[in-house]
């Protein structure tokens, strides 16, 4: 991909699990504002002014637990499969248009844009946070629809793109996003596959896509997952030096009723890319794009239409 204003690559940071969880909830997930997650972020927003940050919010997040935990439905054959294997929240009890706080604090962060990760970030059956799974394209249509109407109602602008929860991103829900004029999506995550000229994802999510650079899905721009906390810093090197685009993944959420997220946003992480974003400015200065996920995708959509990047 040809970058703007002669930059050789790009970096992009991400989180996801947004929502205006506390740490008086079953977790923290920026509902504590400064004193949680988001300040980890205010912190490297602050000491790194060439940073940008694309949140991934859920519209009304509901899900309690993110692995099965109503244990006795594994023996009822027809709730298996069709019920909820996990307790959840009341509808509306995250919802973002009921949180004023948490949405004056997301739209103070600088360099931030919030994106959209799901309605409820759950599902019936045994895999609880895969959101879309069979849903059929008018299902996933209305789902979307309801999710944006609560962004709207909260006052944030309104996503462009999302990542879906789980990563898992069927035909159904690609052409529903299209449909509610969503125009790019982050449906894979790979931080295993080698990084070689051509690499090609292969592990969560949209496989067969592009590991380091944008790409199209069912005509969307597709943007990859390559690198979060446990990944060595040769890594981002060698996508960096392809000219590639960096992304760089975090969750809100670390520790969900004992399942630990290794890209957890705490003190731990920060630290890690309060060294890695340094190093990379040392090492790249004015070469590297920081960017958004969505500049990269409109620069991608301007490349498709014959039209310069956008800078």
């Amino acid at each position: 991909m040809g970058w703007p204003d002669g930059r050789s690559a790009a970096v992009v940071f991400t989180i996801d699990d947004v929502f205006p969880g506390r740490s008086t909830d079953a977790y923290e997930a920026g509902g504590d504002l400064g004193a949680g997650v988001l300040g980890h972020l205010e912190r490297l927003l602050d000491r790194h002014p060439q940073l940008h940050a694309t949140l991934f919010a859920t519209a009304d997040w509901r899900e309690i637990s993110p692995v099965p935990s109503r244990r006795i439905l594994r023996h009822v054959p027809s709730v298996h499969e069709r019920g909820f294997r996990a307790r959840l929240l009341p509808k509306g009890t995250m919802a973002l248009d009921g949180h004023p706080a948490f949405i004056s604090f997301l739209r103070s962060l600088p360099r931030t844009d919030v994106q959209l990760h799901g309605l409820h970030h759950v599902h019936r059956g045994p895999r609880v946070p895969v959101e879309f799974q069979e849903q059929d394209r008018s299902t996933c249509t209305r789902m979307l629809g309801e999710a944006l109407a609560i962004f709207d109602r909260a006052g944030l602008p309104r996503p462009t793109g999302m990542t879906p929860p789980g990563w898992n991103a069927p035909d159904p829900l690609l052409a529903a996003m299209a449909e509610v004029g969503l125009g790019w999506v982050a449906s894979a995550r790979d931080i295993r596959t080698p990084i070689t000229p051509g690499a090609r994802a292969n592990m969560s999510g949209q496989t067969d896509v592009s590991l380091t650079q944008p790409d199209l899905v069912g005509g969307l721009v597709h943007l990859p997952t390559n690198f979060q906390a446990t990944s060595p810093i040769e890594r981002a090197f060698a996508i960096l030096d392809g000219g590639g685009l960096l992304s760089i993944k975090a969750h809100a959420v670390k520790n969900a009723l004992g399942f630990i997220a290794l890209d957890g946003l705490d003190g731990v992480y920060g630290n890690l890319l309060d060294l890695l974003f340094r190093e990379l400015d040392r090492r790249y200065g004015e070469s590297l794009w920081w960017t958004s996920m969505e500049r990269i995708a409109t620069s991608r959509a301007a490349r498709e239409a014959g039209a310069p990047p956008a800078s």
